[in-house]
């Protein structure tokens, strides 16, 4: 799993003015201004509010020593946390592009993502979106005004994996920007900018806050990227991180590596027992050698989380809605990340032709297993299968 120096960083906490080092817990600083001790020290905080505390939209203290601990787990000069997930990929993507530029998603993404992708166009920015997650089918999508390459690694529901590092020496060769969803594997289990991406986003309300208690984002990049987004798409947008919000993701950080630990034992043993039960097609878990990917899974990743599908045997939605609803333990829900097993189709009965537009099966269940008792998982999903 995670290295000692992973866990290292995500218990520190640096000892810089401002900061109360005592504390076993770092304090909340809920303040929206911050008063100076002469006009003088204003001016000069005022000029430069990346380093100076001025206004909580800018920084924070309690903001500033999550943000620290992420950008040392991800391997990054800087990072800055969001109210959201969205709202960090927002940020990474009007970064990088400009009317007139085109962005390629690679695989299936979360369909919000899209969404936003979707939205982009009104400002003349266009997209193509690769079903397949395979190099030649990336390069074949390339244009001269393709300015970003969009991933998640695995890919949404689905759970394909994509080579990072072919896709980022693609992406230099032509001076194109890549940025990756990591909230799926954390810093514990992928570095993608150690593959050469450019920058990484994640949920933090996933499995980095861990407790289905946070909403928010981040995005870890070169400290000129991050200056460029500080200064615009962070200040003038506005989507800051609350200090109380940054104090439960600091929290979730100083117990990721034994959490983790918890998802990826819970989540094979889970997909494992689904792998062999009659009524299921197929289990879409990188981690099982029955993967297509698995080598190339083994050869990035460090380690897998308790996030993966699988298919029902000749099913639709009545079959996948009566399974769904028999379970008693593991729980209907849209996050994940959780100690708390959760459960989702993107089938709602309704959106079947979107299923196909999507290349996605009908009978697709979404399952993020948490740290119940392994045995007990895999009994309510028995108990629903039968």
């Amino acid at each position: 799993m995670s290295s000692s120096n992973d866990q290292h960083i995500c218990l520190r906490m640096k000892e810089e003015s401002g900061y109360i080092v005592s504390a076993a817990a770092p304090p909340i600083y809920e303040t929206a201004p911050f008063f100076f001790n002469s006009y003088d020290h204003y001016s000069e905080a005022a000029n430069d509010e990346k380093t100076h505390y001025v206004y909580s939209r800018g920084k924070n203290p309690t903001v500033q020593i999550v943000e620290e601990m992420l950008a040392g787990l991800e391997g990054g000069e800087a990072c800055k946390c969001f109210a959201s997930g969205m709202a960090a990929v927002s940020a990474a993507l009007m970064c990088s592009l400009a009317a007139g530029d085109h962005v390629i998603l690679v695989g299936h993404i979360y369909e919000t993502t899209v969404s936003l992708i979707k939205y982009l166009t009104k400002f003349n920015i266009s997209y193509t979106i690769v079903h397949s997650t395979s190099i030649s089918s990336v390069a074949g999508a390339l244009k001269p005004q393709t300015r970003v390459i969009l991933m998640e690694s695995p890919t949404s529901f689905t759970f394909d994996i994509v080579n990072i590092p072919e896709v980022a020496e693609l992406a230099k060769s032509k001076g194109i920007r890549t940025i990756i969803d990591n909230s799926w594997a954390t810093p514990l289990f992928l570095k993608p900018l150690e593959y050469g991406v450019d920058i990484v986003v994640h949920s933090a309300s996933k499995y980095l806050g861990g407790h289905n208690d946070l909403v928010a984002g981040a995005v870890i990049s070169s400290q000129h990227i991050m200056d460029r987004i500080y200064e615009e798409e962070y200040e003038l947008i506005g989507g800051s991180l609350g200090p109380f919000e940054a104090w439960l993701l600091i929290r979730g950080l100083r117990t990721l590596p034994l959490r983790m630990d918890a998802h990826q034992k819970n989540g094979l043993a889970a997909a494992r027992f689904l792998s062999e039960h009659p009524a299921v097609a197929k289990v879409n878990h990188p981690g099982l050698p029955s993967h297509p990917q698995h080598e190339l899974a083994s050869t990035q990743f460090k380690g897998y989380s308790g996030l993966f599908s699988f298919e029902l045997k000749d099913s639709g939605y009545e079959e996948i809605r009566q399974m769904v609803n028999k379970l008693q333990l593991i729980r209907i829900g849209v996050s994940w990340g959780s100690a708390e097993s959760q459960i989702i189709s993107p089938n709602y009965g309704y959106n079947q032709q979107d299923l196909k537009k999507q290349h996605m099966p009908e009978s697709l269940i979404r399952l993020a297993v948490g740290h119940e008792p392994a045995e007990l998982l895999i009994q309510d999903l028995n108990n629903a299968l039968s």
